[in-house]
Order: structure tokens, then sequence, then C-alpha cells
């Protein structure tokens, strides 16, 4: 059967019903940006400094564990749906580059830089998911993608200037010099490696698209994509001791912060996979957006004190969901 003809007639029949006068994709995204927002809140609370564990792998495993349970439920309903090999092939990319590349890094990155400020530099994920959008899928480029990408852009250069500047306080002797040297590094590897999560992210979205335009079931692709991220990160462990760390702390050491960074990471990926089916990757990726004010807003409520709400850090979430909506009302 081809592929694009692999969609069953029950599956069809219900997204057709459940689409009917309904912005199906655009409310999926939005649930999925909740869920991201208590997880980024939940990092932030539950990590602890340099080489603690952050609780990536667990979300791994709990997306895997998720995605598992609702694809199966499904499948038991209404059949099991024929494999296409290529379809599987996108899905276990895009498994690769979300769930390993971008999951463990973004996790660090919120380890590194807070909540909010690492919510910020996720805003790169819908600018590179409309730049792959363009490129590999087709796109339409209009003015209204070019000035919302330059906001996001913008937003994402203030929050560099500013996560850099805010450690650059008077110190004294040469143990505090280091000191704040040390802290400035550690800060610039968290913005290096939460852009290269956003690039992560936003390639994997667009294998998943591929997958799903070949194959419609999105709880299998998430299955397949976080087992892929699994066994991506045991075979890492077999060379680096701070993966082996984070495998053995999963196993014997319970945070229930970790653990609820985890499931909320695990059901926004999944509610993500499903958005996706029903609607653009780079719409469904500017709407979660609105997780950085909403990260904002409930950092400031459930950990007070913990971590500083500046001028540049609004200005830098401002400028991102203004992009957004610039392109989305493009």
């Amino acid at each position: 059967m081809p592929g694009g003809q692999t969609r069953s007639c029950q599956w069809s029949a219900w997204r057709f019903r459940a689409s009917a006068g309904w912005p199906v994709g655009d409310l999926l995204a939005f649930l999925a940006s909740l869920c991201w927002t208590a997880s980024n809140v939940a990092i932030a609370r539950g990590s602890g400094g340099k080489g603690d564990d952050n609780g990536a792998f667990l979300s791994i495993l709990l997306t895997a564990g998720l995605a598992s349970v609702v694809w199966l439920a499904g499948a038991w309903g209404r059949g099991w749906p024929v494999l296409v090999p290529a379809s599987v092939a996108w899905f276990m990319l895009g498994g690769a580059l979300t769930m390993f590349i971008g999951r463990v890094l973004s996790f660090s990155s919120i380890q590194r830089l807070g909540a909010i400020r690492g919510a910020s530099i996720k805003r790169l994920v819908p600018l590179f998911s409309v730049l792959c959008g363009v490129v590999l899928l087709g796109d339409a480029l209009s003015v209204s993608l070019v000035i919302g990408m330059l906001l996001i852009f913008g937003g994402f250069g203030v929050l560099v200037v500013e996560s850099l500047g805010r450690v650059r306080v008077a110190v004294q002797g040469a143990a505090a010099a280091a000191h704040d040297s040390d802290k400035r590094r550690w800060m610039r590897v968290g913005l290096l490696i939460g852009a290269v999560s956003a690039l992560a992210y936003a390639l994997g979205n667009v294998a998943r698209k591929f997958g799903l335009n070949l194959m419609p079931e999105p709880a299998f692709g998430a299955m397949l994509g976080a087992l892929t991220g699994v066994l991506l990160f045991l075979l890492s462990a077999l060379f680096a001791p701070g993966y082996r760390a984070s495998v053995r702390s999963t196993f014997t050491r319970f945070n229930p912060w970790l653990f609820g960074a985890g499931l909320s990471a695990s059901a926004g990926q999944l509610l993500f996979f499903v958005a996706i089916d029903y609607t653009t990757v780079s719409r469904a990726a500017l709407i979660v957006s609105l997780e950085v004010f909403l990260t904002m807003g409930m950092t400031r409520v459930l950990l007070p004190g913990r971590e500083s709400l500046s001028m540049p850090a609004v200005v830098a979430a401002v400028l991102g969901v203004v992009g957004t909506v610039v392109i989305m009302l493009g």
C-alpha cells in the first residue's frame, strides 16, 4: 500500500471528527507548552550544580513508557498499523535528534541557566523550525516570517548579552576572580548547548513530519523515537562517566522534582508530536513560544527568590513571543 495511503479508515474518521471546527493542532501545541513549562521549573528546582544528574535519562525513559501505553491502547482499539520502513527510519532519526541530543542538551542548559533563561533560549526552536520548514518542507517564506525571525533572534541576542553580563560583578582577589571567570564559562556553555539543542529539536521535528506524512501514527513515532534515545544514551554511558552516573542515579536515587520534570516533558513531547500531525511544524513550534511567559510566571510563584527576573530577560521573552505572533498572524 502506498505510503501516503497507509492511514487507517478508523484513524481518518476520528481525525476528521476531532478537527472539524476545532484548531486541534493549535490546542495540542498549547497544551505541550504548558507541560514544558512545568518541566522547566521542575528541572531548575530539582537539579543541583555541576556533575549532578539533571534527569534527562529519566525523562527519556518516561517518554518511552508513556508513548508505548498510548500507542498500544490505540492500536488495540483500531488495529495494528502497517509499518512503513521509510517512516520508521524517519521516526528513529527524529528520536535521535530530539530525545537524545535535544532533550539531553536542553536539560543541561536549563540546569546551567535556570528555568527562565533556559526557556528563552528555547525560542530558537521556532526560529530554526521555520528555517527548516522553508528549506526542507517547502513552507512559504513571507515578509511576516522574516520579521518574526528577526524579532526572535533579537531576543536571543539580548539574552546572550544579559546572561554574560549579569555575572560580571566586582571581584576582589584572585580566588574571587577565578570564581567569576568559572561562572561565566559555565553560563557560556549553557548558552551554546541551548542553541545546539534548539537546532536538534528543529531538525528532529522535520524528520518526524516526514515520518508522519508516510505513516500517521504519532504515538508510535514518539515511542520509537524515545526508545532510540534510550539506546543512544546507554551506548554513550559505556564511554562517558557522566552518562553512566546519570543512568545509575535514575535507578538508585528518587528525585520527585526530576521525576515530575521527566513526566511533564514526556507529555509535552507526545502532545507536540500529535500536534504536528494536524498542523505544520512551523506553526506548532511557534505556538509553544508562550512557554517562556508561562515559565516566568510559574517560576515567580513556585520558586520565589530562587531565580531573578531582570528587565533584559523580560525584553528577550517579549521579543521572542512578539516574533511568534507576527509569524502566526502573517
